[in-house]
């Protein structure tokens, strides 16, 4: 009898492998790059359904053995090149080929590749991404300039220094700026002389979130979601990995340094960046000359180590940002005041990770992030006040393994908040202790051509003033959204989507007094504000066919209380600055954001594209500093290796301007950008020249807080160099 049973359970033992071996399928493929088809190493495949990551050898061939029957989505991912997407369907027994073509970021046209090459889309929210090279080449490093002329996307300046993206004609709080999903802790949202500490020389890339995935980060981001993306988080790589930026241009005399190196041992990884960013004062357009105080000054770096194993991973990170830029304040007057702000930040992350497509949650990361901010407002080299934020979080997201048509993910965020201020400018007398709890999910059903996403937030945000005199305030609520999804056709997509949310007042909107210079007014909180409800719905259309790519969007939301600081007609004695105060009434935005792309001949792409915000109260006031409307048209000239773009840019007058504010005319910029790459087996060298303001136009930004007294910049070059060894 014993006998027997070791004979059975030996036959089980070697069948199921065998078995396993005959039904199971692999993938395999080769990576290249170019029109010489180079093949590239190291290059990172990952399936996404299983979490699992395997990575090129030195031939730039990949392998998965192993799988069950069904669909996959593979994608590629190396620093400085495209993701790139595709669909594989694996059959019992057999091994699929999926080969891929990889092209540097920033440098290729769009539109590439055929309908049937079209990555899918595993989420299908909106979107945009801005990578490491189109970075490099734009005029300057603030946030705001570097994503200016994305669709649907302004920026909100006091000097090159200090720019901030507005989405959609939403500014401040209600536009959340993260780094790898947790907050900067930074002031930018509090004035419009702050910038954000995004260090965009270091980044792999930015991306502006809209939709219902904005709920992953904030309850109150209607306007949208900006995320500085390391590319560090979970992925491991051997051997050596680096790049060396630098640019030099004018007016300004600008120049930029960036580098940065990652060397993968074992199961180790360490890392670490460092970079630098200066100019003069520019000279506006025409006749204007220069503008006094938009000086910039910025370094920063960042170190790490990681260990990851096969399916864990731990690393921890330190990064340090500083910097210093004028304020263009007051220029109009002979001997104009020399004002500037210094500040600093660091931050200490670690983060926690494990993958495994074999359990319920097949994908859980945990951050804690702990960051200390500083600034200096000074005043012909006196500092005048100080700000302080300190800012400690908690953030952890698990990720489900798909289940027939349902796939998604939710998490939970703590966050605790110090802030205060001393000096001149101490808006809020004593410091305020700001505390928020958020548990939130991301959904997605799919059937076939159509398919479904959901999303909800709930939220807790308290605020604890120091001084007796200011209240206490405790917020609750609930955001969510839903998104439908319909391929029309082939390449054709349809999306509806509904967003309700829930913002609580932000902490100057409550408890602010006093003269600020960002906002060139006599401030007044209101302690007594109510929680800004929204209601919003978006329609979009794209189409993706080997010609032509197009995207076409239309919104509308209507929110109840919303928050606004209104002039009250009297002037401040002391400050000689109006006196506004931070009222609440129901508003409403309606907007349209249009881009597309023809492929006219093989060399050569046409591109397009328009934004347009309307937005004002019920009384039917203008709300203030909205963007006009805004158009542009361009060619993307392309052979091999080298690119070529001119631009022309168009902005309407804007004459729907609130209480007491000012119009601005409209104005066309032309804009040149050419790029060139050189790739050898290990290097990629990538050499551009970006023109900018050709017609050398003298215009003002609508939504920037000193547009009365500071012109843009005018015309100006800025010649860059990448060198990349992977």
């Amino acid at each position: 009898m014993k006998d027997l049973v070791f004979l059975v359970f030996a036959i089980i033992l070697f069948a199921v492998p065998a078995f396993a071996q005959q039904t199971g399928g692999s993938i395999s493929g080769t990576v290249t790059y170019g029109p010489d088809k180079a093949v590239v190493h190291n290059v990172s495949i990952r399936i996404k359904e299983l979490e699992r990551v395997t990575a090129t050898d030195d031939l730039g061939t990949y392998r998965f053995t192993g799988l069950a029957a069904g669909t996959y989505n593979l994608t590629t991912h190396i620093e400085g090149f495209k993701d790139v997407a595709k669909t594989v369907n694996v059959r019992p027994g057999e091994t699929a080929t999926v080969d891929f073509d990889i092209q540097l970021a920033g440098v290729a046209a769009d539109v590439s590749v055929s309908a049937d090459d079209a990555t899918p889309q595993v989420a299908f929210s909106n979107v945009n991404t801005l990578d490491s090279v189109q970075i490099t080449a734009r005029p300057t490093t603030g946030l705001g300039d570097v994503l200016a002329g994305e669709a649907g996307v302004a920026k909100r300046s006091a000097g090159p220094g200090a720019s901030r993206p507005v989405i959609r004609g939403f500014d401040g709080d209600r536009v959340k700026v993260t780094a790898d999903g947790v907050g900067v802790g930074s002031l930018g949202a509090q004035s419009g002389d702050h910038a954000e500490p995004v260090d965009t020389l270091s980044v792999e890339r930015i991306e502006v979130i809209k939709g219902p995935e904005t709920l992953l980060y904030s309850s109150g981001a209607i306007g949208g979601v900006v995320n500085a993306v390391s590319g560090r988080e979970d992925e491991w790589h051997p051997g050596l990995r680096g790049y060396f930026s630098t640019s030099g241009g004018a007016p300004g005399a600008s120049a930029t340094a960036a580098g940065g190196i990652q060397y993968g041992y074992k199961n180790w990884l360490v890392w670490g960046n460092a970079n630098g960013q200066r100019s003069n004062a520019y000279s506006a357009g025409g006749n204007w000359g220069k503008v006094f105080n938009t000086f910039t000054r910025s370094a920063g770096g960042t170190v790490g180590v990681g260990y990851y194993g096969e399916k864990a991973f731990i690393n921890g990170s330190f990064s340090y940002v500083q910097n210093r830029y004028g304020i263009p304040l007051d220029i109009r007057e002979d001997a104009p005041e020399s004002r500037s702000l210094r500040m600093h930040k660091n931050d200490t992350r670690f983060s926690f990770g494990y993958n495994d497509g074999e359990l319920p949650f097949s994908k859980i990361r945990f951050t804690v992030d702990l960051s200390r901010y500083r600034h200096q407002e000074i005043a012909d080299s006196v500092v005048g006040t100080t700000f302080r934020n300190d800012t400690n979080s908690v953030r952890g997201i698990f990720e489900q393994k798909p289940y027939k048509m349902l796939s998604g993910k939710f998490g939970f965020e703590f966050s605790g908040r110090d802030f205060s201020t001393v000096g001149e400018e101490m808006l809020i007398d004593g410091p305020v202790k700001e505390g928020s709890f958020a548990g939130f999910a991301f959904e997605e059903l799919k059937f076939g051509r159509f398919g479904l996403e959901f999303a909800g937030r709930l939220e807790h945000r308290r605020y604890d003033p120091r001084n007796e005199f200011l209240p206490d305030r405790r917020f609750s609520g609930f955001s969510g959204a839903v998104s439908a999804k319909y391929d029309a056709w082939k390449g054709g997509r349809l999306v509806a989507s509904y967003k309700h949310s829930y913002r609580p007042p932000a902490l100057d909107e409550l408890y602010n007094h006093g003269p600020h210079d960002g906002t060139l007014a006599f401030e007044i909180g209101n302690n007594g504000l109510k929680p800004e409800i929204g209601d919003g719905i978006d329609f979009s259309f794209s189409q993706t066919t080997e010609r032509v790519r197009g995207d076409a969007s239309f919104y509308y939301y209507r929110l109840q209380d919303y928050v606004f600081l209104a002039p009250t007609g009297d002037i401040d004695a002391d400050s000689g600055f109006p006196i506004a105060r931070y009222l609440q009434g129901t508003s409403r935005f309606w907007g349209l954001e249009l881009q597309g792309q023809v492929k006219l001949t093989k060399f050569a792409d046409l591109l397009a594209g328009a934004d347009y915000v309307n937005a004002e109260l019920s009384n039917g006031t203008p709300l203030p500093r909205i963007p006009p409307l805004r158009g542009r048209i361009g060619l993307d000239v392309h052979y091999n290796a080298f690119s070529l773009k001119p631009e022309f840019v168009a902005v309407a007058r804007q004459d729907r301007t609130f209480t007491g504010e000012t119009s601005t005319a409209d104005h066309g910029i032309v804009n040149l950008t050419a790029s060139y790459v050189i790739v050898k087996k290990h290097l990629a060298h990538l050499f551009s020249v970006n023109a900018f303001n050709l017609n050398n136009k003298l215009y003002f930004n609508h939504v920037s807080f000193i547009k009365d007294i500071s012109p843009e910049m005018g015309r100006g070059i800025k010649v860059s160099y990448t060198i990349r060894y992977f």
